[in-house]
């Protein structure tokens, strides 16, 4: 079997695809969480603990060279290390948030697994119509 013809029934396998639509649906879901959390969370957070830009909280660790603004982005550009703790509180907002909604997902999903396991299946249609015989053909009490 040549390598080629080996490699299309590994990328034609359920597991394959079902992993790639994963992957796409959550890069799309985490812009979705990131958005949440920086548009509608983090402010509120900012305007509580007073306004703070998480973003923007950072510590320079290196010589700032003259003419350069004290902001993240421009610290960075000019290559001065920086320790960036704002923006690591951000992305670990980001992932509480994500966790706890897979939680939530997980969770519904398991209940709705144990609804299911808990119904009894009805029998089939050629049961039902073989137990119907039988009990016709069954002799009546009194006949």
């Amino acid at each position: 079997m040549g390598m080629m013809q080996e490699f299309k029934e590994f990328a034609v396998k359920g597991n394959v695809i079902d992993l790639a639509v994963g992957v796409i649906i959550g890069a799309a879901f985490g812009k979705i969480v990131e958005s949440v959390v920086g548009d509608l969370i983090m402010p509120v957070i900012g305007a509580v603990v007073g306004k703070l830009d998480f973003s923007n909280l950072f510590v320079v660790m290196g010589s700032v060279p003259p003419g350069t603004a004290t902001t993240l982005d421009a610290l960075k550009k000019a290559g001065v290390p920086v320790f960036a703790y704002g923006n690591f509180i951000t992305v670990a907002v980001n992932f509480a948030i994500l966790a706890f909604i897979i939680f939530l997902m997980i969770k519904q999903i398991n209940r709705l697994k144990r609804k299911e396991e808990a119904a009894p299946a009805a029998p089939a249609e050629d049961i039902v119509l073989l137990r119907e015989i039988r009990d016709s053909l069954k002799p009546r009490n009194g006949s």
